[in-house]
């Protein structure tokens, strides 16, 4: 189970906060959550203002800080590492301070959850930026993205795959439906192949040497215990899989041909099984100089994207579906949907002992 959402800001930041909502006056602050996501590979933040159904985005954060370089190799964090995060970290602390935001959840996934000096991280960070991480483990992880990714569940199938290929980890998670329509998680697996791990592990150095076939040998092994629980899906027609990550939404977009990556056309897209395999297949013959070269890939992602390949590779193949959903969303959209819920149903709640108590009131008014 997860815990309730606390405020993810140390009390320093929280006054400061206050201060700028007091400033505000009705403009709304006070509607205003921000989920932060601390990966091994990514530091993403996202600012939204609750609507009547789900959220409007406010603001957003995303950068590649590579919290998890070396830590399969050394075992702890790395000062340069740390310090990548800790300046990506305190500019979402600003941004957070900036808005006024009401309600604030910061999670650290894989690289603290592993590392030694992990814990030891998060206290220097609410130090140096005012932000309270808290470490969750990889089942906390896969059900808030399988939250974040609820709204491209498709009615027709009776079960739905959901995997998050992340920097350290992939989280990979069945789902059912129920008798009346909805969809619960029956199954889930955190399994240490992540992009930044699998590239360091595999990955020679020549410009084509990436190891393409150790990292999808590797990934049927570490996913084939998982692979042989899931027996009950027997029908492609009825089944959904929904790929979340920078692996997946990268593939999207170099297969529509964007000349730079746009959310908006690649959320909510799918990708045919012939597709997969050719632009996977166009990528692996590709130095990493050509895909460094690629607008949607970039320097930044040019030595991890075919380490993601290689799982979604594995994935696709033991389930030859003829398309798979892309979500540009997943674990922030969970973090923040849960948040918004919550707060709504204990705002029902006290409205309902408020007019319990109005009610008791009127009728003792009323007795003789």
């Amino acid at each position: 189970m997860i815990k309730d959402a606390r405020n993810g800001v140390s009390p320093e930041t929280s006054k400061k906060t206050r201060t700028r909502r007091g400033t505000r006056g009705k403009t709304g602050a006070s509607n205003l959550y921000a989920a932060i996501d601390l990966g091994t590979n990514n530091c993403r933040l996202l600012i939204v203002e609750a609507t009547r159904n789900s959220f409007r985005v406010r603001d957003s954060f995303s950068r590649i800080v590579r919290l998890g370089e070396g830590l399969d190799k050394d075992g702890i964090l790395s000062e340069g590492a740390m310090s990548r995060t800790l300046s990506a970290l305190s500019i979402c602390a600003s941004k957070i301070r900036k808005a006024g935001v009401a309600r604030v959840r910061c999670v650290a996934t894989e690289a603290c959850r592993n590392a030694e000096n992990g814990e030891n991280f998060i206290k220097r960070v609410r130090e140096e930026t005012g932000l309270r991480l808290e470490i969750i483990d990889g089942a906390a992880e896969a059900e808030l993205a399988t939250v974040g990714c609820g709204s491209l569940f498709e009615n027709h199938a009776d079960h739905i795959i959901v995997f998050d290929i992340g920097g350290g980890s992939t989280e990979i998670m069945r789902l059912d439906k129920e008798t009346k329509g909805f969809f619960k998680m029956a199954d889930f697996a955190s399994v240490p192949i992540g992009v930044v791990r699998l590239a360091e592990r595999f990955g020679g150095p020549g410009p084509h040497d990436h190891g393409y076939d150790e990292m999808v040998g590797e990934a049927r092994v570490q996913l084939l215990e998982f692979f042989a629980r899931q027996s009950m899906i027997t029908d492609m027609n009825k089944l959904q899989i929904i790929g979340t990550s920078g692996t997946v939404t990268t593939l999207a977009a170099v297969q529509l041909g964007l000349a730079k990556y746009d959310r908006n056309v690649v959320d909510g897209c799918k990708i045919t099984a012939s597709d997969v395999r050719r632009v996977i297949d166009d990528l692996r013959e590709r130095s990493r100089d050509e895909l460094a070269a690629n607008p949607c890939i970039g320097e930044q992602r040019a030595d991890l994207v075919l380490a993601g390949c290689a799982v979604l590779d594995v994935i696709h193949q033991h389930w030859a579906v003829d398309a798979f959903s892309v979500a540009d969303r997943g674990l922030r959209e969970g973090i923040l949907l849960r948040m918004i819920r919550r707060d709504r149903r204990r705002a029902r709640r006290g409205r309902g002992r408020r007019s319990s108590a109005s009610s008791a009131s009127d009728a003792a008014q009323l007795s003789p």
